[in-house]
């Protein structure tokens, strides 16, 4: 890796963390990124959706594709008098690159930029094609962001054959895991009815809060499936609870029950919803559910792109990373309905969505080199 591209990575890093685009703002940073990806060769189509601006660039017509993929928005950053440095203005201490971003993941977008550029001079015959999926709607709804432009791939007919995503994959040092896949995500608001009544005439009340207990035991202790050897089993979590007026006099009428199922491929969406409602009805509970599919398990088994990435990686790093499928949801979900092979790969996660957020300079230096060699092995 040049000291040149090194540089122009950090500046790049640098000015897109300086631009406060908190979901769903973009901030003028797909702005930037395209002006760069147009000159080396991109043609641009910028596609917004209500607030959401989102980009996707392509290099080249013929298969086979990869992708970068990732965000450009950021999640507040939280109170301002708490961080050492102001969280819009890019700082480097003690051999990192502080703010708002700097791990999630706008170095990662700027080390993919730089690669791309460097790969272009280098191999502008390059085979295959490349393409950037950048949008500010992941840290928000996730509706009109890497969905609504896949949907719209989907209708071109429109496939990649490898995407990286570069969320912030490592645990404790730069390329130590990748992800090959993610758990699925299934939400659902549970509504139990009771009968409201004043407190000191039980019997003439039905309290939802005492119903709904033996049922949350039996939840709580079910299996709901072994896992495999990509995931581990199915879970079950309550995030919220609500029920009662606020006074100490009152039986509830009803009660609401915030939970998620992180579900992995030895489960359906359909099959944990049917368990679970079983359930609800052997309790003869008096019930409605609002239920919200986020996303639903993918993996990326051992091929061509995971080989070629944790190459690249032991090269720049001296690690072989893990592969891992534990953590939440990203952006990928929405990718695997068009790609079957993909990775996220991208700086140590342990400073994202915190005060003081940061990446190391040694990552924000290896991270351009790695994406560069792959590249070089996917598109000779």
């Amino acid at each position: 890796m040049t000291a040149a591209i090194v540089t122009e990575t950090l500046e790049l890093a640098k000015d897109l963390i300086a631009r406060r685009s908190v979901t769903p703002h973009d901030a003028g940073c797909q702005a930037l990124i395209g002006a760069r990806l147009a000159a080396a060769g991109f043609t641009c189509e910028n596609l917004r959706y209500g607030e959401v601006s989102n980009l996707w660039a392509r290099r080249g017509r013929v298969p086979p594709l990869l992708c970068f993929a990732g965000h450009t928005d950021v999640v507040p950053p939280g109170p301002l008098d708490q961080w050492q440095s102001d969280p819009f203005l890019p700082t480097i201490r003690d051999g990192r690159l502080y703010g708002r971003g700097a791990a999630d993941m706008k170095s990662s977008i700027a080390s993919f930029v730089t690669a791309t550029e460097a790969f272009a001079r280098e191999r502008p015959g390059h085979s295959g094609s490349i393409a950037f999926l950048i949008t500010s709607d992941e840290e928000g709804p996730s509706v009109d962001g890497t969905a609504r432009v896949v949907e719209r791939l989907k209708q071109r007919g429109e496939s990649m054959d490898y995407c990286i995503v570069g969320e912030p994959s490592s645990v404790e040092a730069l390329g130590d895991s990748i992800k090959n896949g993610r758990r699925g995500s299934l939400s659902g608001r549970l509504t139990v009815r009771g009968i409201q009544g004043h407190i000191a005439y039980p019997h003439l009340g039905r309290n939802p809060i005492h119903l709904i207990a033996p049922t949350l035991a039996e939840l709580v202790a079910t299996r709901w499936d072994e896992g495999d050897e990509h995931f581990p089993p199915t879970s079950w979590q309550v995030s919220n609870i609500h029920g009662g007026t606020g006074a100490t006099n009152i039986i509830p009428g009803s009660i609401e029950i915030d939970f998620n199922f992180r579900f992995c491929a030895k489960s359906s969406e359909q099959s944990l919803k049917q368990r679970l409602e079983d359930i609800l009805r052997k309790h003869g509970l008096d019930y409605g559910i609002q239920w919200i599919l986020s996303g639903r398990p993918f993996v990326t088994r051992s091929g061509e792109l995971v080989e070629v990435v944790r190459r690249a990686v032991f090269e720049h790093t001296g690690r072989t990373p893990e592969l891992s499928t534990a953590g939440g949801t990203s952006d990928a979900r929405f990718i695997a309905q068009i790609c079957s092979q993909i990775v996220e790969l991208g700086p140590v996660n342990a400073t994202i969505h915190k005060l003081n957020e940061n990446i190391e300079l040694a990552a924000l230096e290896q991270l351009p080199g790695i994406y560069l060699d792959v590249l070089r092995a996917l598109l000779p």
